[in-house]
């Protein structure tokens, strides 16, 4: 009789410890969840960065095999080679791609301008095709300055000062607001670059950096999960070149031939519009349909076969040969994730939403390989 109340007392401590442990947890999981929810935007940037480094990696590893070296050598090697490629493309290059980027703006403008009357004819209202600012005010939300009024008795009257300074100030503010845009933008570019080669100068070091914070009992599961997610990963991103430098020189052959302006300029976004699944393809094909209208229906008809037969070769030869030991996700399931993380993170979720879902379909199978298998 005289212990039953002792070991009630246990039982009521060990039952506080975990309601407060059970708390703690939830608050700790809620403050996650705020916090990758407020820096999506940043772990999104990190997470490209990791997947540079992977690329940066796996491409030094392709070299071991060629003449061997250490990981730093070899990285420096790969380093002045992309270096000099894309060197050798603005130098060489650098005025045709400018020249077919501006016909090729000019042409969609047309066509665009060409489609809003058509449907403006149809009764469609057209207000989402009006490419052409119609006042200053509508242009980059500068404040329009008053035209001069002629007077009969005065001339011409001038805008008085207070008119100018508004003016003036609109201006001014709207282009602080781009060079902020393109400042961040370059900012964000060179971290994901910097990001890419620390991880690739010294990949183990991060990876048992990860290691230390996992309990004894779980480094070895914790171990092989690192591993295929960086082996996943590797595979899916060399595949991936491979497919868009594919898709980029055929579309600009074939559009060469075709007579289409602006060919490399297309070739080149639609082999960079082959990252994002699904969507980049249906993006791509918008933009050749589009630049062909000026050149006449056999060249419209021409286009769209050469878009067809590309995406036919990237669907069913190229994705499936290069790729087939990489990512075998379910498309519907692909293509909702694309959906949902393009909705709440704009571009970067949508063009990261492949790697993101692979990177989950691997520690699903580790956590749970049974329900998984046949996923």
């Amino acid at each position: 009789m005289d212990g039953l109340p002792e070991s009630q007392g246990f039982e009521r401590q060990s039952l506080a410890r975990s309601i407060a442990a059970g708390g703690i947890g939830i608050i700790a999981f809620g403050a996650v969840l705020a916090l990758a929810w407020y820096s999506a935007a940043t772990l999104l940037m990190l997470f490209a960065g990791v997947l540079f480094g992977v690329f940066l990696t796996a491409m030094a590893d392709l070299l071991r095999r060629v003449f061997g070296g250490n990981q730093t050598l070899r990285l420096v090697i790969v380093c002045v080679m992309f270096t000099g490629l894309l060197s050798g493309v603005v130098v060489l290059g650098g005025a045709t791609i400018a020249q077919q980027a501006t016909a090729l703006s000019s042409t969609l403008r047309a066509q665009l301008g060409n489609a809003r009357d058509f449907l403006e004819k149809q009764g469609v209202d057209t207000s989402f095709l009006n490419v052409n600012a119609r006042t200053a005010s509508t242009d980059n939300g500068a404040t329009p300055i008053p035209a001069p009024s002629a007077s009969p008795s005065r001339g011409p009257k001038l805008p008085d000062a207070s008119t100018i300074a508004s003016g003036t100030g609109a201006i001014v503010s709207q282009t602080i607001r781009i060079l902020v845009r393109v400042f961040e933008g370059v900012g964000n570019f060179f971290i994901v670059i910097f990001l890419g080669l620390l991880l690739a100068a010294q990949p183990k070091v991060y990876r048992d950096g990860i290691l230390r914070f996992v309990p004894r009992q779980r480094l070895p599961q914790a171990a092989r999960i690192i591993d295929d997610i960086s082996e996943t990963l590797r595979r899916w991103l060399l595949g991936q070149m491979a497919t868009m430098a594919s898709l980029f020189l055929l579309t600009w052959i074939g559009l060469t031939l075709i007579g289409i302006p602006g060919a490399l300029v297309l070739g080149f976004i639609t082999g960079l519009l082959t990252f994002i699944p699904n969507i980049g393809a249906i993006l791509a094909g918008a933009l050749i349909v589009l630049a062909s209208l000026g050149s006449g229906l056999t060249a419209i008809i021409s286009a769209f076969m050469l878009y067809l037969a590309v995406q036919f070769l990237e669907g069913n030869v190229l994705t499936p040969l290069i790729q087939r030991h990489a990512i075998s996700i379910p498309p519907a399931t692909l293509f909702a994730a694309q959906i949902f993380l393009g909705v709440l993170f704009g571009v970067w979720g949508l063009a990261l939403a492949l790697p993101l879902i692979a990177v989950i379909k691997v520690v699903l199978n580790h956590v749970w390989p049974d329900q998984t298998a046949t996923v």
